[in-house]
């Protein structure tokens, strides 16, 4: 299976070493496969060694740190949070690595192109308006096609 889209994630320069890849795949109906391999997370507390992240894809593919210009979640049916076509499921870290893939039929190939994938510090509670408080942007990945 190839994919039709990547992106590069890389870090804050608070989170220098935060690094990785997202790949996108289609499907034979109308969602997307999702795969994140990321490195570099970093580590609130050492005495546990697994911590969770909030990944969204945003609005805009601007990753310009610190990632302010990369706009709201992708929400084109203006739904409240956590019905946003662009609300993934957390990546789980262990030791600062993640690798994730997923199915998600809220987005098509189409609707990710020239957009970005974005993780953040603290995991999306799901509740929150309107984003999950989710904390702070540390990765983030313009998608293109690849």
């Amino acid at each position: 299976m190839n994919s039709f889209a990547c992106a590069k994630i890389s870090g804050t320069n608070d989170n220098p070493r935060l690094k990785g890849i997202a790949k996108f795949y289609k499907t034979t109906g109308a969602g997307i496969w999702i795969a994140i391999e990321v490195s570099g997370l970093p580590t609130q507390n050492s005495s546990i060694h697994s911590q969770f992240y909030g990944l969204h894809i945003h609005e805009k593919g601007d990753c310009t740190p610190p990632f302010e210009n990369v706009g709201s979640h992708y929400n084109p049916r203006n739904l409240p949070h956590p019905d946003h076509a662009g609300d993934l499921p957390p990546l789980l870290g262990s030791d600062g690595y993640a690798y994730s893939l997923f199915y998600t039929g809220r987005l098509t190939p189409d609707d990710v192109i020239n957009r970005s994938i974005v993780i953040h510090s603290a995991p999306d509670d799901f509740h929150t308006q309107p984003a999950g408080n989710s904390g702070t942007k540390i990765g983030c990945g313009v998608i293109r096609q690849c």
